[in-house]
C-alpha cells in the first residue's frame, strides 16, 4: 500500500509546481484524498470480492513522468473497426498528436487533450473538472486525481450531432512495461446534443502495467451520450475504469463495456439521474478466462420522478477465471414513477469457473416498477450434442452456443461496425486465433 502513496506524493511534489492552474489543485486534492483513502481493501463491501494487492504492490513508473512516445500508424489498424473516425491516441500514457486526426470534426465540437484544454479552454475545463467524480471518491479516483494531466476534452455545443463516434484509443507496447497511467476524459454533451464516444485500451506487447481511468459525463437536458468502452489490456496488466455521469432533463446515457484482457480488471458505471423524464441504458460483456479475475460494479441514481434505466450484464468465464458483478438501483423518495430493469447472466464454461453477482434494489418512493434478477448456468448439453450431431465439430459448436448467448447484449449497440467488430471478438475469444 505504501508504494501508491509514495507515488501520490511523488506526483504532487514534483508536478504540481508546473501543472496549468485548471489541473494543479485537482492533483493536490489527488494526493491528499488518496494519503488518507488508500487502496480499497476487501474489507470494502464494494470491493469484498477483489483484492487489488497486485496493484498496491507493484513498481511503477508514473506515465506523467516520462516523454512522449509515438509508433508506427499501421499497428493500429487492427484496433480502428477499419472505420475514418475522429482519433485521438495516447502511446504508453501520453498523448500523440501525430496519430491523432481530428481534422473532420465539425464546428461545434471541441476535441482537445488536457494540456491543451488547459491552455485554451482553462474556464470550461475547471468548470467540469473534477466536479462528477471528485478526489474524494475513493482510493483509485484519488490516485487517478493527483496524476491528472493526460486525457480529453470532449465538449458538444447544444443541438449538435456527431454523425460518427470519437475514437480514443489508448495502446501500450512493450516500452510501456511497468507504467502506470491515470487517463481523466470530460465529455459534456450541452442541450439536445448527440454523440458517441468509443474508449478503447489495448496492447501490442504482454507486459505488465496499470491502468487507472476515469471519465466524467455530462448529460445535459434533452441530450444523449453513448460510451463504448473496449478493454483488451494485456494479460499481465491491472486496469480499473471508471465512469460517472450526471444527467439533465429528458437525457439519455447509455454505456458498454466490453472486458475481456487485463490480469485484474475492474469497471466501475455510475450515473445520477437528476432531471425529469430521463433515462439510461447501461450493458456489457465480459469474457474470461486462464487465471483472469474481472469486477463491474454499477449504481444507478433516481433522483426525479418519470425516469427508467435498463441494464443487462452478460459473461462468459472458462478455465479458472472469477467474474464479479455488483449492481445497485436507488430510488430516492422523490423518484415516483420509475421504471428499472436489471439483469446479470453468466455462463460458466468450465468446473472452476467463479462468478459472486449481486444485483441490488434500494427503492425509497411507493409507485414505481423495478425488478432485478440473476443467472449462473453451464453450457447446454443437450444443445452441445445436437450440433455436434449433425456434424458440426465441438469447436465451432462451443463458439455458436457463446456467439447465441452474447449476441442479444452485443446488438443493443446501435453502430452496426462496432457490432460486428466485437461479435468477431466474441466467437474468437475462446480458441487462440484471436488477440484478446
Amino acid at each position: 500500500m505504501t508504494t501508491g502513496l509514495r507515488f501520490a506524493e511523488q506526483a504532487v511534489t514534483s508536478s504540481v509546481a508546473d501543472a496549468p492552474d485548471a489541473l494543479k489543485a485537482l492533483r493536490a486534492a489527488g494526493s491528499t484524498s488518496f494519503q488518507a483513502l488508500g487502496f480499497p481493501t476487501t474489507r470494502n463491501e464494494d470491493w469484498h470480492y477483489t483484492s487489488v494487492s497486485s496493484i498496491a504492490s507493484a513498481q511503477y513508473t508514473p506515465a506523467v513522468d516520462r516523454a512522449a512516445e509515438s509508433l508506427n500508424p499501421e499497428l493500429l489498424t487492427p484496433f480502428t473497426f477499419g472505420a475514418d473516425w475522429p482519433l485521438v491516441v495516447f502511446v504508453n500514457g501520453r498523448f500523440a498528436p501525430s496519430l491523432s486526426t481530428l481534422h473532420t470534426l465539425p464546428a461545434g465540437i471541441r476535441v482537445l487533450d488536457l494540456a491543451t484544454a488547459s491552455v485554451q479552454e482553462p474556464e470550461l475545463l475547471s468548470k467540469y473538472l473534477g466536479t462528477i467524480a471528485p478526489a474524494t471518491r475513493d482510493g483509485f479516483t484519488a490516485l487517478n486525481a493527483a496524476f491528472v494531466g493526460e486525457g480529453t476534452l470532449i465538449h458538444i455545443a447544444k443541438e449538435m450531432v456527431i454523425e460518427h463516434p470519437v475514437h480514443i484509443l489508448h495502446v501500450m507496447d512493450e516500452r510501456g512495461a511497468n507504467i502506470m497511467s491515470h487517463p481523466r476524459h470530460v465529455m459534456v454533451a450541452e442541450r439536445h446534443a448527440k454523440a458517441s464516444v468509443v474508449e478503447s485500451y489495448v496492447s501490442l506487447a504482454e507486459v505488465p502495467y496499470f491502468t487507472n481511468a476515469v471519465v466524467e459525463a455530462f448529460v445535459e437536458d434533452g441530450a444523449t451520450l453513448q460510451i463504448i468502452r473496449v478493454q483488451r489490456e494485456s494479460r499481465a496488466a491491472n486496469h480499473v475504469g471508471t465512469v460517472e455521469a450526471h444527467q439533465g432533463r429528458d437525457s439519455h446515457f447509455l454505456t458498454f463495456t466490453f472486458q475481456t484482457g487485463a490480469s485484474l480488471s475492474r469497471s466501475n458505471v455510475y450515473t445520477v439521474l437528476n432531471g425529469e423524464g430521463c433515462g439510461c441504458t447501461i450493458n456489457g460483456l465480459y469474457m474470461l478466462d486462464g487465471e483472469q479475475h474481472g469486477d463491474h460494479q454499477t449504481r444507478v441514481e433516481h433522483v426525479k420522478e418519470n425516469c427508467f434505466s435498463r441494464e443487462a450484464y452478460k459473461g462468459l468465464i472458462d478455465d479458472s477465471a472469477h467474474g464479479v458483478f455488483n449492481g445497485k438501483v436507488y430510488v430516492h423518495p422523490e423518484a415516483q414513477k420509475t421504471d428499472g430493469k436489471q439483469t446479470n447472466h453468466t455462463l460458466l464454461l468450465s468446473e472452476k469457473a467463479q462468478i459472486d453477482t449481486k444485483p441490488q434494489l434500494e427503492i425509497f418512493a411507493d409507485d414505481v416498477k423495478c425488478t432485478h434478477g440473476a443467472t449462473v448456468g453451464r453450457m447446454d448439453e443437450t444443445s452441445l450434442f445436437y450440433l455436434k450431431s449433425r456434424g458440426v465439430g465441438k469447436t465451432l459448436a462451443k463458439q455458436l452456443l457463446m456467439y447465441a448467448f452474447a449476441a442479444d447484449v452485443l446488438e443493443t449497440i446501435d453502430n452496426p461496425v462496432i457490432v460486428e467488430a466485437l461479435e468477431t471478438l466474441t466467437v474468437e475469444r475462446f480458441t487462440g486465433s484471436a488477440s484478446h
